[in-house]
């Protein structure tokens, strides 16, 4: 059995960020249209699911997936 990747903390400044945003801010990412692309195709999970709006709230907390990478939401 595999170990997880390890949780990466991304400090956001505040409490909540939309899950578009924060795939950019966290360095998963580098354009809106790659974001808008690996949302719509369910390449991104938010706490072990898959979410296909890119404009859902994170809240502090919340661990994003994508490409084997996961990040948390932290103040």
């Amino acid at each position: 059995m595999t170990n997880p990747s390890p949780i990466d903390d991304v400090a956001i400044g505040g409490e909540v960020i939309r899950l578009g945003q924060f795939l950019k801010f966290a360095g998963l990412l580098d354009s809106g249209g790659n974001v808008k692309e690996a949302i719509i195709d369910g390449l991104v999970a938010v706490n072990g699911e898959v979410d296909r709006r890119r404009g859902r709230q994170l809240q502090l907390g919340d661990i994003v997936s994508f490409d084997g990478r996961r990040v948390r939401v932290c103040p």
